[in-house]
C-alpha cells in the first residue's frame, strides 16, 4: 500500500464553476487531499465511539467506510464533514490545512435520511438550493442553467417536474430522492463529497446507479468518502479503498481489492467464492470463518467474539498501522494538529455568506410560500374558523344592548379564541421543520435570522386572514356597536392578539423542538390563562393574583372592553333603569383604563416570546 496524490491545483477566483460548456461532474476547482490521523472520539468518560483510525483520501478516489451497527462509520464521516459535536482529538487535515469556512463551502454532505421539501418538486428544490447556496454575483438565469446539468448529470429529467412527495402523498422514488439529495450538494461543484449509507433501502439496481453516479462524480477529481452497510460484491468493487471498523477500532484499512488477501495472510480465510463485504462485516462482528457454523448453530459466546475481535485489532497495529502512519505523516507539509471542542466549528462565525440577507430573506420566503400552496389542511382549517364564526353568530345574534353579560361573553370569547388557536398552530411550526433546518444551517445555506423572519412572515397570510374574516362574520352578527373605528380598533386587537398567541407557540415549538411536548406544555398554559383571563374569576386570590398578568388573554380581553365601552356608557340593568357601565362588577374588575399600559405589555410578551424562539434555535443541533 503507497500513499500517493496529486499536488492540488492554485484556488482560482471560482469563476470555472459557472462555465457551462463542460460537464459539472468532470471539473473541480480545488482538489482536496484529506487526511485523518489517530482520530479518537469519546461520549462522556466511559464510552468511546471512534478508536485510533487513520487513513487518507486524494482527488479522484473513494473511499468506502465498512462496519456493523454502532461501530462508528457516521461519527467518523460527521467527523470528516467538520459537523461533529463534542471533544474530538486527533488530527484531520484538508490539503494540510485544517477545517474552516472556506473547506466547508468546498464540502458537500448527503445524509443518510433525505431531508427534502415534500410539496416541491424536483427543479424547485434544487433551484431554490442554487440561489441559497451559489454567489449572488452569478445571475439566477445562469444559476438555473447550472442545476439543469446537475439535473441532466444524474438522470431526473423524467421526474423534473414531480414532486418529492412525502408520508401522506406519493413522489418521486427512493432512487430519485437520493439522486436530489446529491443533486443539492452538486450543486456547488464541492471538492470533497461526504455521503452517508447513500443506497440504505433501496434495491440491488437503483443502489448500483447511485454508485456509478457517485463514481463518475469522483473519477471528474472530487474527494469522495461514503459509508455502507452491507454492499454487493458488485458494489463492493467500485469503491478504490476501504477502511473496516469494529467497535470504532480500525481493522482494515487499504484498497478494496486485496482486502480478502490480507485477511488470509494473517489466518481468516475462506475457501469458498463469497462477496468479499460479507466476509469483512463477520470479521467486525467478531466471527471467523472456522467459527461461522458454531455460531450460525447459537453456541457462540461473547468471549469468543471478543478474542476473534482482539486478534483482528492486534494484526492491524502489527501490519498496517505502524507503516500507515509513517505514509501519512510523510505527506504531511505541515505539523498542525488539534485537540478541541469541534463544536465551535459548526457556528456560523466561519461562514462569509456567499449571499446577502435580504436575498436569503426573498428566496426562503418564496420558498415558504411556494411549499405552503398544496398544505393539505388549509381547506380544513378555513371550514373550521368559517363554521365556527357562524355558529357563534348565531347564538349571539344580534345581542341587545341590555344584555350586557352576553357582549361581555363575546368579547372574552374573540380574546380566548384567538388566543389559543394560532398557539397550537405555530407549536408544530420549528419541530416539524428541523431536520431540514440542521442540514442546510450545516451547509451554511443562510442565516438563521434570514430563515426565522422568512419563516414567521410566510405564516402570516394564512394566520391573518382567518382571524380577519371571523371577526367580520361574529362581529356584525352579534350585534357590537355598529361604529366603523370601533370595528377596525377591534379587527386589529384581534390580529396583535394572533401575533402575541403565534409568538407564544413558536417559543414553545423551538425550546422543546417536539411536538408532544409542547402541544402538552401550550394546552397547561391556555387553560391557566384561559382561567386567569379575568371573566371566569374577578377576584383571584393575592398570592397567585399574578397569574393574571402573564396571560396575554387577560390584556386582550381588557383592550377589547375599553374599545366597546367608556367609563361614560350606561346599559339598561332592569326595566326603565340605566346604570353606567365601569360600575358593572364583571368590568370594574378589569377596568377600562391605562389601555396603552396594556398595548405595550403585549408588545414586550410579542417581541420577548420571538426573541426566546429565537434564541432557542441557534442551539439546535
Amino acid at each position: 500500500m503507497h500513499l500517493h496524490c496529486v499536488a492540488p491545483k492554485p484556488e482560482n477566483n471560482g469563476t470555472e464553476l459557472m462555465k457551462p460548456q463542460h460537464s459539472f461532474s468532470q471539473r473541480v476547482m480545488y482538489p482536496i487531499t484529506l487526511k485523518f490521523q489517530e482520530i479518537v472520539y469519546k461520549i462522556g468518560q466511559q464510552k468511546t465511539i471512534l478508536n485510533g483510525v487513520t487513513g487518507t483520501v486524494c482527488p479522484g478516489e473513494m473511499l468506502a467506510m465498512l462496519g456493523p451497527s454502532g461501530s462508528g462509520k457516521t461519527t467518523l464521516l460527521t467527523a470528516l464533514g467538520g459537523r461533529l459535536s463534542g471533544k474530538l482529538s486527533g488530527k484531520i487535515t484538508y490539503n494540510s490545512q485544517p477545517f474552516s469556512g472556506s473547506i466547508k463551502r468546498r464540502t458537500g454532505f448527503v445524509s443518510q435520511d433525505d431531508v427534502l421539501y415534500p410539496h416541491l418538486t424536483v427543479i424547485e428544490t434544487l433551484v431554490f438550493t442554487a440561489l441559497l447556496r451559489l454567489p449572488q454575483s452569478v445571475g439566477r438565469e445562469e444559476k438555473v442553467r447550472h442545476v439543469e446539468h446537475v439535473i441532466a448529470e444524474l438522470g431526473l429529467n423524467k421526474c423534473r417536474n414531480s414532486m418529492i412527495g412525502g408520508p401522506l402523498f406519493r413522489g418521486i422514488s427512493g432512487g430519485e430522492k437520493k439522486r436530489v439529495s446529491i443533486g443539492q450538494e452538486m450543486l456547488i461543484n464541492p471538492s470533497l463529497l461526504l455521503l452517508d449509507e447513500p443506497t440504505s433501502g433501496l434495491d440491488s439496481t437503483t443502489a448500483l446507479r447511485i454508485l456509478n453516479t457517485v463514481k463518475r462524480l469522483a473519477s471528474g477529481g472530487r474527494t469522495v468518502i461514503t459509508t455502507i452497510h452491507q454492499p454487493s460484491s458488485r458494489l463492493y468493487y467500485m469503491f478504490d479503498k476501504v477502511v473496516l471498523l469494529s467497535e470504532g477500532c480500525p481493522i482494515y484499512y487499504g484498497p478494496a481489492s486485496t482486502a480478502l488477501e490480507y485477511f488470509s495472510s494473517i489466518g481468516f480465510s475462506i475457501s469458498i467464492t463469497t462477496n468479499p463485504a460479507d466476509l469483512l462485516l463477520d470479521l467486525a462482528n467478531g466471527i471467523g470463518p472456522d467459527t461461522k457454523n458454531v455460531i450460525e448453530q447459537g453456541d457462540t459466546t461473547e468471549q469468543e467474539k471478543k478474542l476473534v475481535r482482539e486478534a483482528l485489532v492486534s494484526a492491524y497495529e502489527k501490519n498496517i498501522s505502524t507503516r500507515l502512519k509513517t505514509e501519512v505523516c510523510s505527506l504531511d507539509s505541515s505539523n498542525f494538529s488539534y485537540t478541541k471542542d469541534v463544536s465551535t466549528r459548526n457556528g456560523v462565525k466561519l461562514e462569509q455568506w456567499c449571499t446577502s440577507w435580504m436575498h436569503q430573506f426573498k428566496v426562503l420566503l418564496m420558498r415558504g410560500l411556494r411549499e405552503r400552496r398544496h398544505e393539505t389542511f388549509n381547506k380544513l382549517r378555513i371550514f373550521q374558523v368559517i363554521s365556527v364564526a357562524f355558529l357563534a353568530g348565531l347564538l349571539w345574534w344580534h345581542t341587545p344592548t341590555s344584555h350586557i353579560e352576553d357582549r361581555i361573553a363575546m368579547l372574552f370569547f374573540f380574546a380566548v379564541f384567538w388566543g389559543f388557536y394560532p398557539l397550537y398552530n405555530a407549536v408544530f411550526t420549528f419541530p416539524q421543520e428541523r431536520r431540514m433546518l440542521i442540514k442546510e444551517r450545516s451547509s451554511g445555506m443562510y442565516r438563521l435570522s434570514s430563515y426565522f423572519l422568512a419563516k414567521t412572515v410566510g405564516d402570516l397570510p394564512l394566520e391573518l386572514a382567518l382571524p380577519t374574516a371571523f371577526t367580520f362574520i361574529l362581529y356584525w352578527m352579534g350585534g357590537l356597536k355598529p361604529d366603523p373605528t370601533t370595528f377596525i380598533l377591534s379587527l386589529l386587537l384581534v390580529l396583535y392578539n394572533v401575533l402575541v398567541s403565534q409568538s407564544l407557540g413558536l417559543a414553545f415549538g423551538a425550546l422543546l423542538m417536539d411536538v408532544k411536548q409542547a402541544t402538552t406544555l401550550a394546552s397547561v398554559t391556555t387553560l391557566v390563562f384561559l382561567i386567569a383571563g379575568g371573566y371566569y374569576i374577578q377576584q383571584i386570590p393575592w398570592f397567585i393574583v399574578w397569574l393574571k398578568y402573564l396571560s396575554y388573554s387577560y390584556y386582550s380581553y381588557k383592550l377589547l372592553l375599553g374599545v366597546q365601552y367608556s367609563d361614560n356608557d350606561y346599559y339598561e340593568c332592569s326595566r326603565g333603569v340605566y346604570c353606567q357601565v365601569a360600575n358593572l362588577p364583571a368590568i370594574q374588575s378589569v377596568g377600562l383604563n391605562n389601555m396603552w399600559i396594556d398595548v405595550s405589555v403585549m408588545a414586550v410578551m410579542l417581541i420577548g416570546y420571538r426573541l426566546v424562539a429565537y434564541l432557542a434555535l441557534t442551539h439546535v443541533r
